[in-house]
């Protein structure tokens, strides 16, 4: 069912959002790395929901445990399995999704692939899906520091709907997002943007935007030529996650309005390192990363579930109307922010290991320095 993601460093997540718990099993993890509970903790609180005033209400703790993979709070280098239990499930809330599909939800693709669905919350088309993702992500940033110690992953709440936050990713600070409950970089946009998304709340709507996020320190190398191109791997997981609908590194979309004198970053030295005296590339040419901060945009559409009567079909295929019902976020990028956080250190992870393969001879594979 797709619920596998990466080579090397490889997680399997699994669990619906109102069965009993959701979870990850990670595989490829190399032993002796610290790890414990209260690490993953820390950022499935900045996941879970009911986090602030404009988020779902839903109540989870989203409390973690590792059930296997660790020894005396070190990885072993076997299969890491790790467990959230669902607390504040209210499948009754979604009797009436048992026969009306949601417009634009999964309800009538899943129906369609598989003959089946869990319309409880919908099952694993629900973001609750993701707690496997930020959890895996927590190892793989561990993994990360290993390679390269003050690499840095930020990203931030760029837009919602026609709302701009004006935000340098080059000096943008982890403290500043998240002393926000949006989420943004940008102080002054953080009361435009809530007032927003609780004006769509009270009304029954929803609403959606972009978010940016940069990565500083990658050193350059990172990323396998054709196929597996670093953006290429960053645009599947950018995309894999819920409610996204776009993915642009760099210029972008906007690069197409420059000219190749306009859009190319001309190399300079700085000491013995190659530089660019621009990076509209993003951090990646070829590919491969540069060296530059690596900055990209994912686009996340209005939630689908809103509180409105909607026109929609039954499963048994005929014309009605649906009034959802439910606890959901009248906008997703404020949780979204460590989502995307999470599928950039797993990319990142992955490949810092492939790279990491090239540079070992078989004489060493077995060495401490390997491990």
């Amino acid at each position: 069912m797709g619920s596998s993601f990466g080579t090397l460093f490889r997680i399997s997540t699994w669990g619906e959002s109102h069965g009993g718990g959701v979870g990850v099993v990670i595989d490829g993890c190399p032993p002796r790395i610290p790890l414990s509970a209260a690490d993953i903790q820390v950022d499935l609180d900045r996941r879970k929901p009911g986090q602030s005033e404009i988020v779902t209400p839903r109540k989870e703790l989203d409390e973690c445990e590792i059930l296997s993979g660790t020894f005396d709070g070190l990885t072993l280098g076997t299969p890491i399995a790790i467990l959230v239990r669902n607390k504040d499930a209210r499948p009754e809330s979604y009797s009436e999704m048992r026969e009306k599909y949601r417009p634009s939800h999964a309800d009538y693709t899943y129906q369609a692939k598989y003959g089946i669905r869990n319309w409880q919350g919908g099952g694993r088309a629900s973001a609750r899906e993701t707690i496997g993702r930020v959890a895996a992500a927590v190892v793989a940033k561990k993994i990360i520091a290993q390679f390269a110690p003050d690499l840095e992953i930020i990203a931030y709440v760029k837009t919602i709907k026609d709302l701009i936050a004006e935000v340098n990713p080059m000096t943008v600070q982890f403290e500043t997002v998240e002393g926000n409950i949006v989420r943004t970089g940008d102080p002054k946009a953080v009361d435009p943007m809530v007032d927003l998304i609780k004006e769509m709340r009270s009304e029954g709507n929803s609403v959606g935007g972009t978010v940016e996020c940069v990565v500083r320190g990658c050193p350059p190398g990172l990323g396998e030529p054709v196929f597996d191109k670093l953006e290429a791997d960053l645009a599947k997981a950018m995309m894999s996650l819920p409610a996204t609908k776009g993915f642009e590194i760099g210029s972008g979309f906007a690069g197409t309005q420059l000219t190749g004198k306009e859009h190319n970053d001309p190399f300079y030295m700085e000491g013995d390192r190659v530089r660019t005296e621009t990076n509209l590339s993003g951090g990646i040419q070829g590919g491969i990363s540069n060296g530059e901060a690596i900055v990209f945009r994912t686009a996340f559409k209005p939630t689908a579930t809103i509180m409105t009567s909607q026109k929609t079909v039954s499963q048994s295929g005929e014309d009605t109307e649906l009034s959802a019902r439910g606890r959901h976020d009248p906008c997703v990028l404020p949780r979204a922010v460590p989502m995307v956080e999470a599928m950039t250190a797993l990319v990142l992870c992955d490949h810092f290991l492939r790279q990491h393969t090239l540079s070992v001879s078989p004489e060493t594979s077995n060495s401490e320095d390997v491990r």
